[in-house]
């Protein structure tokens, strides 16, 4: 088979970091462009401290949860106490003022280190809903607030939140003359960037490990593709695949041991590899005259999602690695569906799909493969779910530049992460790792 029929597509991220022109900053600014109708209404007072923070934890909490776009923060102008102790609550006032919740907190201690108090309390019931403490250092506050945020978010929907995450993203700078390109993790809203790879060639493709301590990603040194493992906090790195022709679409396992890739043949057709991190052994997964790339495991580490052409266009198929048997494929609407990402239960994939002319993202559940939209771009690629589940992060074209966007599985929230110019794209998030 001619392996140019779908390796366009299989390049296209390749392609439109190709298209950057601008310079570019790298702090990412977020933008809630849809929230639920009826926003929950809760009071973030600011924190009492004993000698006061570098950071001001309330303003971080209180952002993390209206970027949710399911929570209205009341403006500190209108608040008419500011609490720090349950004692001191007039639960009254905060009646008055049509708040549903509202979040005391303090902070002890001094620089280096500080424990971090908050209490969350039901203004209706007049309920104390619990509290949440930590131990923190100076530089690692904002992760503090970040937790705590997860903690209220939890207490109030009962769901795990996703602001203590982290998330990586290739940010393209610089005219084609010079043009580099560097590999970014940042905090979930942006915040605390550092570079992790600055290149002069292309960088694609970044995944974690499920640890969170590692990223694998392809690179072009040299003007070839390989694949690296890196440890985030140190910059370790190792060149894992670089074998002659394609290095593409790295995949951490489960349970971090293995990598799944997609590798050209010598006719130059793709297929899939599973690779022992630890031995270096090379399995063959799939062996067919189409093109097999861009893989995903699935969370018991027993299948991997892929897109394929075998059947003419672009779809999403499953193996299961320990069985011989043919992929099946899973999903049938829609002329093209590529990149599957699976969620963290399991019962779902984010996939690009092509609707109306446009490329966008949506969701297929596994067992019906039934399947619905959820972004309304032109050019939208690359999900990735927050690790609990409610949230896709992808990369989409706005004004000409590369911005990242989010939507919520339910379709009610949506937001765009940009930068002032240039271009964003190949977006990873990472997993909940109580050490980051």
């Amino acid at each position: 088979m001619n392996a140019s029929r779908y390796l366009p597509r299989f390049f296209f991220a390749l392609a439109i970091l190709l298209l950057a022109a601008a310079p570019a900053q790298a702090q990412l600014t977020v933008q809630i462009t849809r929230g639920v109708t009826s926003p929950i209404p809760i009071a973030v007072v600011p924190f009492a401290s004993d000698a006061g923070t570098p950071v001001d934890l309330a303003q971080v909490i209180e952002a993390d949860l209206a970027r949710s776009g399911r929570f209205a923060g009341l403006p500190r102008a209108q608040m008419l106490q500011h609490p720090s102790t349950g004692a001191a609550l007039d639960l009254a006032q905060w009646r008055l003022m049509k708040t549903d919740f509202v979040v005391i907190g303090r902070v002890h201690g001094a620089a280096p280190g500080y424990r971090v108090e908050c209490e969350l309390f039901n203004v209706v019931t007049g309920q104390r809903l619990g509290g949440f403490a930590i131990s923190a250092a100076d530089t690692r506050l904002r992760l503090a607030a970040h937790q705590t945020a997860d903690f209220i978010y939890q207490k109030i929907l009962g769901v795990p939140g996703a602001f203590a995450t982290r998330i990586a993203y290739v940010n393209v700078r610089g005219t084609a003359a010079a043009r580099r390109w560097r590999l970014y993790v940042a905090d979930s809203d942006g915040e605390n960037y550092t570079t992790i790879l600055d290149s002069p060639e292309p960088i694609m493709s970044p995944t974690w490990s499920p640890d969170g301590t590692k990223l694998a990603y392809v690179s072009f040194e040299g003007k070839l593709s390989a694949i690296y493992v890196q440890t985030v906090a140190t910059s370790n790195r190792e060149r894992i695949s670089a074998r002659a022709g394609i290095n593409g679409a790295p995949a951490f396992s489960p349970d971090g041991k293995r990598l799944a890739l997609a590798l050209s043949q010598p006719d130059g057709n793709v297929d899939l590899f599973v690779l022992d991190l630890a031995s270096g052994n090379l399995s063959r997964i799939t062996d067919d005259p189409s093109i097999d790339t861009e893989p995903c495991w699935s969370p018991d580490g027993r299948s991997l999602y892929f897109t394929s052409d075998r059947s003419g266009k672009p779809q999403v198929y499953r193996i299961t690695l320990a069985r011989e048997e043919r992929p099946v494929r899973v999903t049938f609407e829609g002329s093209y569906n590529a990149r599957p990402r699976v969620s963290p239960d399991g019962t779902q994939l984010a996939v690009v799909t092509l609707e109306d002319g446009g490329y966008r993202i949506g969701l297929v559940e596994v067992a019906t493969g039934r399947s619905r939209v959820i972004s309304s771009g032109r050019l939208d690629e690359g999900p990735s779910f927050a690790p609990n589940g409610q949230t896709v992060l992808y990369a989409a074209r706005e004004g000409g530049h590369g911005v990242l966007a989010t939507a919520s599985v339910d379709g009610s929230v949506s937001s765009r992460i940009s930068v002032a110019e240039g271009d964003v794209r190949e977006p990873a998030w990472s997993p909940r790792v109580e050490s980051q």
